[in-house]
C-alpha cells in the first residue's frame, strides 16, 4: 500500500498545528532525507509473504517478528494470492518465484496491471542464481532479490531499504507538497480500489467533494501566503472530522480507512470506502460544515471560510472512478448554488448540470452573435414623482428559448468568466443608448449599470469605462456604476483607490443591495459613494415586519448622515411607497413604477414625462 494521510514528523519534533499536514507511511519516515538513518519501523507496517512452502512462511514470519514487524499477512495458497493482495494492499511483498500452479512471475505481471498495487515494492525470494531469471523478474517490476535460504540480517536490511525508497517515491509522486494530503493521483487509486472492493463484497461507500467558499477572493485580498495557510488549516480540519466521525463498517478490512485528499486549488475529497449505510455520509458532512464554520485567526483578524459538499454514493451513483468523482462534483456545485451546505447526487442534479453546461456554450455563442439586449427600468424621485434615472438590465434574446432573464444566465457568466465580456457589452450599450437618445432630441436621465465582483477586480476597469464613454461621445455624469457590498469590501484600500479613479472620471458610484453584506458606518465613510440602494428583501413585509421596517429606516438615516442618496429597490405596492416617502427615502424603482422595457419604449416614456409618473410627496 502507498502512503496514508497521517502526519509525519521526525522523531522528537513537536507537531505545529499551523504547519503543513505532512504525510507518513505505516513504515514511518526518515529523519533527514529518504535514506539518512533508515525508517523507524511502526508496528502497523504491513508486510505480506507469498510462498507455497509453509515452512518457508513460518521462518520468514519468525524473522520479521524478531525484527519488530507485527502486521504480517501470509499465504501458501499461490492460486488465491491475488485476491489476498488486492484485499490487503501491503506496504511491501516478499514473493517466492517458483510456485505452482501460479508462479511469482505471473503474480508480478498481474500486479503491474493493478493501479493500486503496481507501486508496491516486491522482494523476490529465489534459489535461482542465473541472470535470466533475475532479469525477467526485474523487467516485471521486482525491486530486490533475496537468495534462499534467507539470512535474517540481510532480510531486515533489504526490507528497510525497500521501504525507505518507497517512502521517498510516494512522497514525490502521490502527495500534495502544500498540505501533505494525498494528491489527485493517489485519490484516484483509492477510489478505484474502493469501487472494486464494493463490487466484489457488496459494500457501500461514498465520495465527498469539498470546496471552500470565496477562497479565490480571500486569496486575492489577503495574499497567497494567507491563502496557503487557510488551505493547510482546511486540510487539518477535514482530517479531524473524518477521524471523529468514523463510519467504516466493522467488517471492513483495515485498509478501508477514510482518506482525505486534495484534488487541487480549493477542492478536497473525502473517501468513505466502506459504510454501514449511505446516511452516514451526511453525518460526516454535517460535522465538516460545523468545524469549518469556526473562525480562523489570521494575524489580528478573523476570517470565516465556509464550504460546500457534494456526496456521491457507490455503487448506486456510479461504478467507475471518473463517474463517481463527476457525480460528487455535480452535487458540490449545486450545494454551492443553493447554499444548502451539502447535497447528495441525484439524476435530477445531473440533468440540471447538463442544462447549465448547454446554456454556457449557448451564452458564449450568444455574446459573439449579438443576442444580448438592454432593457431599462425607471427610477422615480419620491419628492417630485418624476422620472430621475434608469437601471440598465440585460436580457438574452435566445433564438429558440426566447427572452432569457438574468436569473437564468448571469450566475453562469460569473462562474465561467464570461461576465467580463458581457459587462463590457453592457457598458458600451448603455453609453451608446444615451448618445442615441440625445441624437433624437431626448434628454436622458443618469443610467445605472451593475458591475460584477469579477469586473470590479479587473485591472483595466477604469480604462474600460473611459473607453466606453469616449467611444460613445457621452459625459461621465450620464453614468452611474452599481457595486455590491462584498465587492468593495474584498480588497479594502485598493478598492478605495479604484473607486476614486472612477469618481475622477465623473461617474457616480452606488452600493447595490445594501444591507445584505457586512458594511458599517465606518466602512462606508472610506468609500467615495453617491448612493446606496436598500435591498428588496427588506421591503417585502416592510409594513408588517417591525424588524424590516427598522432596518430600512436605519439605512435611510445612515445614508443621509453621510450625504448619500438612498434608493429603494423592488417597490411593488402603494403601501411600500407610502412608508418610504414618510421616512424620507429619496428615490425608488420597482414594478409599481414600471417594468424593464426596451430602449424604444423607455425613450417614449422620457418624451412623455411632462407630468409626474407618481403623485409626489405631499408638502
Amino acid at each position: 500500500m502507498m502512503l496514508d494521510d497521517l502526519a509525519l514528523v521526525p522523531s522528537g519534533t513537536a507537531v505545529d498545528e499551523t504547519a503543513p499536514v505532512v504525510a507518513r507511511t505505516r513504515s514511518e519516515s526518515i529523519a533527514d532525507g529518504p535514506f539518512a538513518e533508515g525508517p523507524r519501523i511502526r508496528n502497523d507496517t504491513k508486510v505480506m509473504i507469498i510462498d507455497d512452502e509453509p515452512l518457508n512462511v513460518e521462518g520468514l514470519e519468525a524473522f520479521l517478528t524478531a525484527a519488530g514487524y507485527t502486521n504480517i499477512v501470509s499465504t501458501s495458497d499461490a492460486e488465491g494470492a491475488r485476491d489476498l493482495l488486492f484485499n490487503e494492499q501491503p506496504d511491501v511483498l516478499l514473493l517466492d518465484l517458483m510456485m505452482a500452479p501460479l508462479d511469482g512471475f505471473e503474480v508480478l505481471a498481474w500486479m503491474r496491471t493493478e493501479r493500486t498495487l503496481r507501486h508496491v515494492p516486491v522482494i523476490v525470494l529465489t534459489s535461482a542464481a542465473d541472470a535470466e531469471t533475475k532479469l525477467r523478474a526485474l523487467e516485471l517490476g521486482a525491486a530486490d532479490f533475496l537468495a534462499k535460504p534467507v539470512d535474517a540480517s540481510e532480510l531486515a536490511l533489504r526490507l528497510r531499504n525497500a521501504l525507505a525508497a518507497k517512502i521517498y517515491c510516494d512522497r514525490v509522486a502521490y502527495f500534495d507538497s502544500l498540505t501533505g494530503l494525498p494528491n489527485r493521483e493517489r485519490c484516484l487509486d483509492r477510489v478505484e480500489w474502493a469501487l472494486r472492493y464494493a463490487k466484489r463484497y457488496g459494500t457501500v461507500g461514498a465520495v465527498m467533494q469539498v470546496g471552500l467558499d470565496r477562497f479565490k477572493q480571500i486569496n486575492e485580498a489577503l495574499g497567497p501566503a494567507i491563502g496557503d495557510h487557510i488551505l493547510r488549516v482546511a486540510a487539518r480540519r477535514l482530517q479531524k472530522c473524518v477521524r471523529e466521525t468514523d463510519f467504516v463498517a466493522p467488517s471492513a478490512s483495515r485498509v478501508a480507512d477514510s482518506v482525505v485528499s486534495r484534488l487541487g486549488g480549493d477542492e478536497f475529497t473525502v473517501l468513505l470506502p466502506v459504510m454501514e449505510r449511505p446516511e452516514n455520509a451526511a453525518v460526516v458532512a454535517q460535522r465538516i460544515l460545523e468545524l469549518n464554520g469556526a473562525p480562523l485567526s489570521v494575524g489580528s483578524r478573523e476570517v470565516f471560510v465556509s464550504c460546500c459538499i457534494g456526496i456521491a454514493v457507490f455503487p448506486a451513483d456510479g461504478t467507475t472512478k471518473d463517474t463517481i468523482l463527476k457525480d460528487a462534483g455535480v452535487a458540490m456545485h449545486h450545494a454551492k448554488l443553493s447554499g444548502d451546505g451539502y447535497k447528495f447526487y441525484s439524476k435530477d442534479l445531473n440533468a440540471r448540470s447538463l442544462h447549465r453546461l448547454s446554456l454556457e456554450a449557448e451564452l458564449r455563442r450568444g455574446i459573439e452573435r449579438g443576442e444580448l439586449r438592454a432593457f431599462y427600468q425607471p427610477k422615480v424621485d419620491l419628492a417630485t414623482g418624476r422620472l430621475c434615472g434608469a437601471e440598465l438590465l440585460v436580457r438574452w434574446q435566445h433564438p429558440t428559448r426566447g427572452l432569457v432573464l438574468p436569473a437564468d444566465f448571469i450566475s453562469i457568466a460569473e462562474e465561467t468568466g464570461l461576465i467580463v465580456g458581457l459587462g463590457e457589452w453592457v457598458l458600451a450599450a448603455g453609453c451608446g443608448q444615451v448618445k442615441a437618445w440625445r441624437t433624437q432630441g431626448v434628454v436622458p436621465p443618469r443610467i445605472s449599470i451593475n458591475l460584477s465582483s469579477l469586473q470590479f477586480r479587473q485591472r483595466r476597469l477604469v480604462q474600460t469605462v473611459r473607453d466606453a464613454l469616449a467611444h460613445a461621445g457621452v459625459n461621465a455624469c450620464d453614468l452611474s456604476l452599481e457595486l455590491t457590498e462584498s465587492a468593495i469590501m474584498e480588497r479594502g484600500q485598493e478598492n478605495v483607490h479604484v473607486m476614486k479613479e472612477l469618481k475622477d472620471l465623473g461617474v457616480a458610484l452606488s452600493i447595490d443591495d445594501f444591507g445584505t453584506g457586512y458594511s458599517s458606518l465606518s466602512h462606508l465613510k472610506r468609500f467615495p459613494l453617491d448612493e446606496i440602494k436598500i435591498d428588496r428583501a427588506f421591503l417585502a413585509d416592510i409594513t408588517t415586519d417591525r424588524d424590516n421596517a427598522a432596518i430600512a429606516i436605519a439605512v435611510i438615516r445612515m445614508g443621509h448622515s453621510l450625504g448619500l442618496r438612498v434608493v429603494a429597490e423592488g417597490v411593488e405596492t402603494a403601501e411600500q411607497l407610502a412608508f418610504l416617502q414618510a421616512n424620507g427615502c429619496d428615490e425608488a424603482q420597482g414594478f409599481l413604477f414600471g417594468r424593464p422595457v426596451p430602449p424604444e419604449e423607455f425613450g417614449a416614456m422620457l418624451q412623455a414625462t411632462a407630468s409626474p409618473l407618481w403623485p409626489p410627496l405631499p408638502r
